[in-house]
């Protein structure tokens, strides 16, 4: 129950999707745990569709939820979830952490585009993001934030994403908001006043040939090359619904070319 978390809630879902053999992709393990709980949704052509469906509120503080997902060779997965997570204070003491960990095989694709993660007010939660790719894999990654709800300050919210082809870092970046992080998060080098940020991931082995051109994308929102086989679009937006427009404007584009 909710009302009972003193020590917080510890939960690590799974996810592991392979190859049928017959022109689609199985998934021989698909975990849930605790608050953490995965639907397999219908599939679309040769990708297998999986949905997060979150069982209790939270993270909480004190909460330690993960999730994996490994993609071997050959299979594509979907992973998105059914509604937004929302960081909320607990009884538990200390900062609630979300870590997610990615693995994508030789020839394997992952598309893994989750709701955004709202920081309410009061809460603390840290966030990681490891993605490890081999070679030939492709990624679509999305990652959408909401600092507080409307009308509320944000809690502190620290995030990092890496990601790594073979081994060797493509991307890894970290940013820290809300009460008690390092100065300057909300000024005009970084949100300047907006409170809904994302990135969007892209990575596919014809980039490494022929990289993606950096450009503005209007005034609050980049695309640029990664040394590497990807793409980055960072933006930030007055709401959710305006970094998710601009973020699935881009994605859109970049499927066309």
């Amino acid at each position: 129950m909710d009302g009972v978390r003193v020590n917080g809630v510890s939960a690590t879902a799974g996810i592991v999707a392979c190859d049928d053999g017959r022109g689609g992709t199985a998934l021989p393990v698909l975990e849930s745990d605790g608050p953490l709980a995965l639907r397999r949704t219908r599939a679309s052509g040769r990708e297998a569709h999986v949905m997060l469906v979150g069982a209790m509120s939270g993270p909480h503080g004190g909460d330690r939820l993960a999730v994996r997902a490994e993609v071997r060779r050959g299979a594509r997965l979907r992973v998105g979830s059914a509604a937004a997570t929302i960081a909320l204070p607990g009884q538990a003491k200390g900062e609630a952490r979300y870590d997610v960990r990615l693995d994508v095989a030789d020839g394997g694709e992952l598309h893994w585009l989750p709701e955004q993660l709202i920081s309410a007010g009061g809460s603390e939660l840290s966030v990681t993001t490891r993605v490890d790719l081999a070679g030939t894999a492709r990624l679509v990654l999305r990652e959408e934030q909401v600092l507080g709800r409307v009308g509320e300050q944000p809690g502190r919210l620290t995030s990092r994403l890496t990601v790594r082809i073979d081994g060797r870092v493509l991307l890894d970046q970290e940013l820290a908001c809300g009460p008690d992080a390092p100065g300057g998060w909300d000024g005009p080098a970084v949100l300047a006043g907006h409170r809904a940020m994302g990135q969007l991931v892209v990575v596919r082995p014809e980039f490494a040939v022929e990289p993606v051109a950096a450009r503005m994308l209007g005034e609050q929102a980049v695309l640029v090359p990664l040394a590497g086989p990807g793409a980055l679009v960072t933006a930030v937006a007055a709401d959710a619904l305006r970094l998710r427009r601009v973020l699935d404007g881009v994605l859109a584009e970049l499927d066309r070319t």
